[in-house]
């Protein structure tokens, strides 16, 4: 029996010393620049101050549980780490087009995606940067959520200066330390949600520099030119404690178009709000792709981008949120066929530019083609 009792009491000791290397462990490692800061003092304030703000945290205009009914945390974690789902991602390199946005005629109106959720968008001389992403990986664990073969040919050297940059939320496959860090000298301003100018100050930008922004606000570029800050359905966070940095979508009203960049999120009625408030939207950028049933409140599925689209009343729209990491169990060019058929006799027109490929932002007969369909 006193055996027993010396080995229950080291195996506890035991348990004790290695949750304590842990902690100390986990502590450490989420000190690093990459992890970001929470907001304070004058920043802390300010967060405080919004309608959006509730009980310690920044909220959904309508509470929905993260998981749908029907799944559970724990059962989807089981299903992403031990369950094997077919072709999550290509055994190909994805085909690109490296396009020199240096040289873009200034006159020219274009966008140029880079896989993911980040783009660039050249509108009437102004140079915007949207979710940048260049380091590969889409995650604070280096090498575990990699960027497709072929779907990172753009790095933060290949990018002109640029006038604005927009941050829709500070997830690590939105708000890249590496790509923000290397940018820092080229950017002139940053739109981000309330709370995430904390990440950029940390990480070197000066406060001339950061521009934070509730729901429903507006920034003046020109005359004529506007950015507006929209609301959408989704959360925040790059460590234990979520929700204190705001998410957003963008209105881009220029003198020669308007432009909605939907960022993450699930569907709900603002779609239509939004299509009141600026009846006239030519280019929507969509999030599609890394959807689940089981979150289907913060990510569309593929048939609630198209109704989205419809709502919105675009004439264009193209599709992104895929085709570089994967961080959902469907196929991973799944969002390009489902939304290519679910798009078919609509009354806006689909676009699906390869990566770096240049989308005439102009010119309404351009054809893309379905570059997909030879890649396994």
């Amino acid at each position: 029996m006193k055996r027993i009792f010396k080995i229950l009491k080291w195996s506890v000791a035991v348990i004790l010393f290695l949750a304590v290397v842990l902690t100390a462990v986990t502590y450490f490692y989420m000190r690093q620049p990459k992890f970001g800061a929470l907001p304070e003092g004058k920043r802390w304030e300010q967060v405080k101050k919004s309608p959006h703000y509730k009980d310690g945290k920044f909220r959904n205009l309508v509470e929905k549980p993260i998981i749908s009914e029907g799944y559970s945390i724990l059962g989807e974690s089981w299903k992403t780490l031990f369950e094997e789902f077919p072709r999550r991602e290509p055994v190909d390199v994805l085909p690109s087009v490296k396009t020199d946005l240096k040289s873009l005629p200034a006159d020219s109106n274009v966008m140029v995606w880079f896989g993911h959720s980040s783009f660039f968008l050249q509108v009437d001389g102004v140079k915007i940067l949207v979710d940048p992403v260049f380091s590969g990986n889409a995650s604070p664990l280096p090498g575990s959520v990699k960027a497709y073969k072929g779907s990172d040919i753009y790095t933060a050297d290949d990018m002109p200066e640029i006038d604005y940059m927009l941050l829709s939320h500070d997830h690590y496959d939105h708000l890249d330390y590496e790509t923000v860090k290397a940018l820092q000298s080229k950017v002139k301003h940053v739109v981000c949600g309330l709370g995430a100018g904390a990440h950029y100050e940390r990480w070197g930008y000066s406060t001339r520099q950061i521009i934070e922004k509730d729901w429903y606000e507006k920034v003046e570029v020109k005359p004529g030119f506007n950015i507006f800050t929209e609301s959408t359905h989704h959360d925040s966070g790059r460590g234990f404690t979520g929700a204190q940095a705001l998410w957003l979508s963008f209105y881009i009203q220029s003198p020669s178009m308007n432009i909605f960049y939907s960022g993450d999120g699930g569907y709900d009625s603002r779609f239509k709000s939004i299509a009141q408030k600026y009846p006239r939207i030519d280019w929507a950028i969509m999030e599609c792709g890394q959807y689940n049933k089981a979150w289907q409140s913060v990510h569309e599925l593929p048939e609630e981008v198209a109704q989205a689209t419809l709502e919105l009343n675009a004439r264009n729209m193209i599709p992104v949120h895929h085709s570089k990491f994967t961080l959902g169990q469907h196929p991973w060019d799944e969002p390009l066929i489902k939304i290519s058929a679910l798009s078919q006799s609509k009354p806006y027109r689909l676009a699906t530019p390869m990566i770096g490929e240049k989308v005439l932002l102009d010119n309404s007969s351009q054809v893309f083609k379905q570059w997909w369909k030879n890649v396994k």
